[in-house]
């Protein structure tokens, strides 16, 4: 308790470092991921793509990303046992949030897209197994997430596995590509609409006091389908194209309408990531934040101080635009050729598996949702298709993820511990 009462200042200062160190983290390597496909397809370029995220995770961050969130990340280990020792948890968060944020810089650098949840997770379990021993891990989370490795990806996969095969079914491999392509993306456009009012519904706005239940969140996001799919068919309508034009041209036009969607996709997805992923990084800051300023005290809680979400907002930010082309080139580029048709059914698959997942409760890894949906749609072409060294690059990163953020946090606890004569 001293050391809190002595050190306080020091220790948030501190924290918010490794916090906005964790943010940056999430931003080059997590955010890349959902701009991937964008990148890969041709829709946007890396500039492009670079510039939309830092709008809309930002927005997400800031706006949605949680004026309460819980002090321990979800859930993972129990406050309990630190009750009489608040100081090794504030040491211990600090060195998780180092631990999480370093692993991903390292792991950017190999171009591997990991789990920051995964990350933050694994640094956390290791901190708490040696300041106070396996009674404070919950463990069937842990299996929990060690499940979802396979579970995620396979579910993305399956999803952008069956729109990918719709619309080359109903689209691409018909007479008259372009005709059906009027008919049927507006119903594309329509479902995009829906998929993604429900990921801002259920990840972003009950953040910010908007609280809806099961049925209006449906109602609503049925609402932004029609109108979305209205849009989309009165603007397909004017396209002026040849309907006489060969078969490659009527594909190459339709792609351009897929590209389109593929934006819209993105903007929403890096939203709600935005919104999701910022309380990897602030969640453990405003911990110890929470901690300091009740004199040791564990809250269940912690209010997030105005400072907090903005930092994290820039944190996310600055690490994707000075950091975030290699994992974008890996996920676009690495796993399977995209085109735009491609790229829309992997990022609707991805926040369809998002919705799931938070209906269900199921912990979720957007890195392995996005990564799975490549793949998915990678396999509607066949094996071959794929980068099969890539993928094994991936799913090595994966398994190791967990192991070596913990790894990494108690090396550091202890050097905290050390330091600060714990």
């Amino acid at each position: 308790m001293d050391i809190i009462a002595s050190y306080g200042t020091v220790l948030i200062l501190i924290a918010a470092a490794v916090g906005f160190f964790m943010a940056y983290g999430i931003g080059a390597n997590d955010v890349a991921n959902a701009m991937g496909t964008s990148v890969g397809s041709k829709a946007l370029t890396i500039k492009q793509a670079i510039f939309i995220a830092m709008i809309f995770e930002f927005a997400g961050a800031y706006l949605a990303g949680g004026e309460v969130t819980s002090t321990i990340r979800k859930g993972i280990i129990d406050a309990a046992p630190f009750a009489d020792i608040p100081e090794l948890m504030v040491l211990g968060m600090i060195s998780s949030l180092f631990a999480a944020g370093a692993w991903l810089l390292m792991a950017l650098f190999l171009g591997w897209p990991v789990s920051t949840t995964h990350s933050i997770i694994g640094a956390i379990i290791g901190f708490a197994l040696v300041a106070v021993g396996t009674e404070a891990i919950q463990w069937d989370k842990v299996g929990g997430i060690v499940g979802s490795w396979i579970i995620t990806p396979a579910i993305s996969g399956f999803i952008a596995y069956l729109i990918f095969m719709s619309a080359q079914k109903l689209i691409f491999n018909t007479d008259a590509p372009l005709k059906n392509a009027k008919r049927y993306v507006p119903l594309y456009m329509g479902l995009a609409g829906f998929i993604m009012a429900l990921v801002t519904i259920k990840k972003g706005l009950k953040h910010v006091g908007i609280d809806l239940g099961s049925a209006e969140g449906y109602a609503l996001s049925v609402g932004v389908a029609i109108v979305v799919a209205v849009i989309g068919k009165i603007a397909i309508s004017r396209l002026n194209i040849d309907p006489k034009a060969d078969k490659q041209m009527q594909f190459n036009n339709v792609e351009k309408v897929f590209a389109v969607l593929m934006v819209l996709t993105a903007c929403c997805m890096a939203f709600a990531h935005g919104s999701n992923d910022v309380a990897n990084a602030i969640g453990p800051l405003a911990a110890v934040v929470n901690i300091v300023e009740n004199n040791g005290e564990i809250a269940k809680k912690a209010a997030i101080a105005w400072w907090i979400l903005p930092l994290g907002g820039f944190g996310i930010v600055a690490g994707l635009a000075i950091l975030g082309k290699k994992v974008i080139k890996t996920i676009g580029e690495g796993i399977t050729h995209l085109t735009p048709s491609r790229g829309f059914a992997a990022e609707l698959a991805a926040a369809s598996t998002v919705v799931i997942a938070s209906g269900t409760g199921m912990p979720i890894s957007t890195t392995q949702t996005l990564v799975g949906a490549v793949l998915g749609v990678g396999m509607a072409r066949g094996i071959g298709a794929l980068n099969m060294g890539v993928i094994r690059n991936i799913v090595v990163s994966w398994v190791i993820t967990l192991p070596v953020g913990a790894a990494l946090a108690i090396v550091i606890f202890y050097v905290l511990r050390t330091a600060f004569g714990v």
